[in-house]
């Protein structure tokens, strides 16, 4: 246990370690850093003397002898929308879980030009990689134009030739969403989509696409809006449905503005139009009626995306993409086009 004296209760160091296993202090650092020419017993007795004393080893220290600063800057695009933040936070736990910390830069949704500042501003803390998370085109462009010198990893769909990249296939998401629909009997299918400057928009509003033409459907009403419960209301109040009988949101905040309108009209959900949101939101399950959406498994998505970062860290340098699968989960908001 930690040594007391009269001067109270002192945070043991990697001396007092090594002097309680009788090796020297190089051997201890070697043993902390996974060093693989060290015998099995030395390392045994090492750990040992670790959890007797309850021995944290000092990050500042750690940093010093391996150059790193175990820290991982983060540019979040979109900060309050669902999945950035909840990709934000999977990040942060799945860090803490191998001893890196997380800074965090957010660009707000008006303004990408933020980019430029937001990284400048980690990479002078120190990082020792970047990592974007729901980038927009637009922010996108602006880092391609940065020699940032780290190791940078993008949270998006698609494969990249500069960059690490992970995500969720939100192509397949979208097209879980719209067979469902198509195997209710759903013949006129819209569309709200999220701002087209977001990969994930467009990623989700091409899966849409795809989906209607494999079935010989042609696409109903399509609109662009941001990714609000307001852009749904407004559709939901006083759009002219005619013969549309399923509505494919981008998001499940559309979803539930999407509904809402349709409520207060005396539009019933899902009796005379089915709803498929997006994200599977914790209270989706909460709305009236229950929505039907696709799950993005996040903390998935941040393991993911945090060991690709390792790798990149210890010099894993050619460009990798993986993605995750999305999954859809049925409620009450979809019920077969002849019931509607």
């Amino acid at each position: 246990m930690p040594q007391s004296s009269d001067r109270g209760w002192q945070r043991p160091s990697i001396y007092d370690v090594a002097r309680r296993a009788g090796v020297s202090h190089m051997t201890v650092s070697r043993v902390l850093n996974n060093h693989p020419n060290i015998r099995e017993s030395t390392r045994s007795r090492v750990l040992q003397a670790i959890e007797e004393m309850n021995y944290t080893p000092s990050s500042i220290a750690r940093a010093l002898a391996t150059r790193r600063a175990r820290r991982i800057g983060v540019v979040i695009d979109g900060p309050v929308q669902n999945g950035p933040n909840n990709t934000l936070r999977a990040l942060e736990k799945a860090a803490r879980g191998v001893g890196y910390a997380v800074s965090a830069f957010s660009i707000s949704d008006e303004d990408s030009s933020q980019m430029d500042s937001g990284v400048m501003e980690l990479v002078t803390q120190g990082v020792d990689a970047l990592c974007i998370i729901a980038p927009r085109a637009s922010s996108l462009d602006l880092l391609r134009q940065q020699s940032v010198g780290l190791p940078t990893i993008v949270i998006k769909a698609e494969a990249d030739s500069v960059w690490h990249t992970v995500g969720v296939d939100q192509r397949q998401g979208a097209r879980l969403a719209v067979r469902h629909l198509i195997e209710l009997g759903h013949r006129r299918i819209a569309h709200l989509a999220g701002p087209m400057d977001w990969f994930d928009a467009r990623e989700r509003t091409e899966g849409w696409r795809e989906s209607l033409a494999e079935a010989g459907l042609e696409e109903g009403p399509f609109l662009i809006g941001n990714w609000s419960s307001d852009f749904g209301y407004e559709f939901g109040r006083s759009s002219d449905l005619g013969d549309t009988t399923a509505v494919f949101a981008a998001n499940d905040q559309i979803a539930l503005g999407v509904i809402h309108g349709l409520h207060g009209r005396g539009i019933r959900v899902p009796e005379d139009i089915s709803v498929v949101g997006f994200d599977d939101l914790s209270d989706a399950r909460h709305f009236l009626p229950p929505l039907t959406t696709v799950r993005q498994d996040f903390w998935e998505l941040g393991e993911l995306a945090l060991q690709q970062i390792i790798a990149a860290i210890e010099g894993d340098v050619e460009p990798t993409h993986d993605m995750i699968q999305p999954r859809l989960i049925v409620r009450e908001s979809t019920a077969s086009a002849a019931s509607a």
